[in-house]
């Protein structure tokens, strides 16, 4: 919800998404829970965000999704959404 970022269920987050700006390098990135532990957020406040959960396709699904489930959907997505190819010619 708003003013948070990330991909949220209602007020749990599904998705963090985050920019790091330093020493002249900018790194970006996202994290997916897709079959992710939930129990280890017990310990911790994610984010920082006090009172706010943390979710997984799994849970919010009620089935076992892994990654190699959301790969290819994900980044044919992201292909479509950012107008470019991606290149796996390094594989």
């Amino acid at each position: 919800p708003p003013p948070f970022t990330g991909v949220w269920m209602g007020d749990s987050k599904l998705c963090a998404i985050g920019v790091h700006c330093g020493n002249h390098i900018t790194s970006h990135g996202l994290a997916l829970n897709c079959c992710t532990d939930l129990t280890w957020f017990d310990h911790i406040v994610p984010c920082g965000l006090e009172g706010k959960g943390v979710t997984s396709l799994s849970h919010e699904l009620g089935r076992h999704i892994t990654v190699d489930h959301v790969l290819e959907p994900f980044l044919d997505s992201f292909q479509e959404v950012f107008d470019c190819t991606l290149d796996f010619s390094g594989d």
